[in-house]
């Protein structure tokens, strides 16, 4: 053996046990410029607002800006295929949804695989589902909202905002596990289903806390049920649609940052502190309560998980209410 090979094997070791050869050089100074978060919706909706919510905080936490940069179409896929393509280094990021489990059953074929394309980062943030009906409807609870769709079949309809969406699921699971078969109005986006629940062209509507907080307060409309497992402290009086009476009944509405498939492990890492600690700064705390969002801080492993379990039910809701993307 040579000197040469020797000296070669004791620099090896060394710096094996010094724990620096396990972290490549571009890690270890991430992040030095602007990351890119994408949105893959237009500007304005709830997805863009939470994602201007935190990028600041996520910035802060990072030490570099956060810029957001909205790509939408094809019910969020164009801006997923951006990141699952994008340099797998941390600087291009996915401010993604349960969208992307719902978009694994609805169509035929996608351009990236949900979770071989995508290397989770963590989760940002639940918006609890809300059961509503109108106040001057006679409907008081779940039960009485299922009783009244079967003594009139075909007469009362859910406000549905847009095709394929969480909300649409929700209700046709609804439908499915109530056997109340309420017939789906669609509208392109909540503000119009609101609308037309509150001017009693529509029966009821599955909606987010956040888009409807203000009606159910101000006593224009009134909650039946939350879709959560567990009671939401953004609403404590209100049942969960399970202890409602629709044993098993469950439904999330999450949002999570994602980064390329093949970021090293330790900018992920890097990305789910800072995440985190944005989360749980007080600023974004109190606005995500007064908006109807619940802070989720968590680990990478669990918003993988959750991607993991989501697809599996959204495939068999969408299954078997036959439902087809626009």
């Amino acid at each position: 053996m040579t000197l040469l090979v020797i000296r070669r094997i004791f620099i090896g070791v060394t710096l094996t046990g010094l724990g620096l050869v396990s972290v490549p050089a571009a890690a270890q100074k991430f992040p030095e410029r602007a990351i890119r978060l994408i949105v893959p919706f237009a500007v304005g909706g709830g997805t863009d607002i939470l994602a201007r919510e935190i990028g600041p905080k996520l910035g802060e936490a990072l030490g570099q800006a956060v810029v957001i940069e909205n790509r939408g179409g094809a019910g969020g896929n164009i801006g997923s295929d951006l990141v699952a393509k994008a340099t797998p280094d941390g600087y291009t990021i996915l401010f993604g949804s349960n969208t992307l489990s719902i978009n694994a059953g609805l169509y035929e074929k996608l351009p990236f695989d949900p979770v071989k394309s995508f290397a989770p980062v963590g989760i940002v943030a639940t918006a609890p589902l809300v059961l509503v009906v109108n106040s001057a409807s006679s409907i008081t609870s779940v039960r009485g909202l299922v009783a009244e769709a079967k003594a009139k079949p075909n007469a009362m309809n859910w406000s549905a905002p847009g095709n394929g969406t969480p909300h649409h699921l929700a209700s046709a699971l609804f439908n499915k596990m109530t056997g109340a078969n309420l017939t789906h109005i669609q509208y392109k986006g909540g503000g119009p289903a609101i609308i037309d629940l509150l001017g009693q062209q529509t029966q009821a509507s599955i909606l987010t806390l956040s888009s409807v907080k203000s009606f159910i307060a101000s006593g224009k409309l009134r909650p039946l049920g939350v879709a959560t497992a567990k009671r939401t402290p953004l609403l404590p009086d209100v049942p969960t649609i399970a202890e409602a009476g629709v044993t098993g009944y469950e439904v999330d509405l999450w949002y999570g940052i994602f980064a390329p498939a093949g970021t090293p492990d330790s900018v992920v890492q890097i990305l789910n502190a800072a995440l985190n600690k944005a989360i749980t700064s007080k600023e974004v705390q109190t606005s995500f309560t007064s908006q109807g969002y619940e802070g989720q801080p968590g680990t990478s492993n669990a918003l993988r998980s959750l991607l993991a379990s989501d697809l599996t039910r959204s495939a068999k809701v969408i299954l078997e209410a036959n439902i087809k993307p626009d």
